[in-house]
């Protein structure tokens, strides 16, 4: 798989940057056409800049000490996107609310660690998630991809992959276990959204 045949695509991060490095060797095997032209987070120093740079993807840092608004963020992502040529992009832990441009909607995809509607919204995300998921006494937890709209985790849904909240789990293990659903439904998700835009 060449890079003229995968879609230009920027990740979207504020942290350890699992997805972004998986994204990166799912690549580079050809198992995904995803040609990673971007990185942009809103936290600098994060280990997913790291990954980035590991990987050769140009990275920026925008708005770290949060003294913009949502509006204009949006407008430093997306001019910063679209300088790259970017086609598609995916919020892998990127935490501030990001109005979408209408030439934006239904290319931006996120993925949370909850099964949305339950656990969404501003305030969760990461442990708190989990946290909540077992205060609450859910019997199963997963995660959820979606595509992005201009509020918290409410645009339409892509791939949700469910996984079993087992006794004594704690927001540790329950995390991980979550996390491996995710690594299985984002690709899954944008194979998906690869398929659609091309029927």
């Amino acid at each position: 798989m060449n890079a003229s045949s995968c879609l230009p695509t920027a990740v979207l991060v504020a942290g350890t940057g699992r997805h972004l490095d998986h994204f990166a060797q799912l690549g580079a095997r050809g198992e995904l056409p995803l040609d990673l032209r971007l990185c942009i987070s809103h936290k600098a120093g994060v280990r997913a800049l790291d990954h980035a740079e590991r990987h050769g993807i140009p990275s920026i840092v925008v708005d770290p000490d949060r003294r913009v608004t949502p509006g204009e963020l949006s407008e430093q992502v997306f001019a910063a996107v679209e300088q790259h040529g970017v086609q598609l992009v995916l919020m892998a832990g990127f935490l501030r609310l990001l109005p979408i441009p209408a030439a934006w909607e239904g290319r931006v995809l996120n993925i949370h660690p909850s099964l949305l509607p339950a656990f969404g919204g501003k305030g969760y995300y990461g442990d708190r998630v989990q946290a909540a998921v077992l205060q609450r006494g859910c019997k199963v937890a997963g995660c959820t991809v979606h595509y992005v709209n201009n509020e918290y985790d409410s645009g339409p849904i892509l791939v949700q992959r469910v996984c079993p909240v087992l006794p004594g789990d704690t927001v540790e293990s329950l995390g991980a276990r979550v996390f491996e659903q995710e690594l299985l439904a984002y690709p899954e998700a944008v194979r998906l959204h690869l398929e659609a835009s091309q029927a």
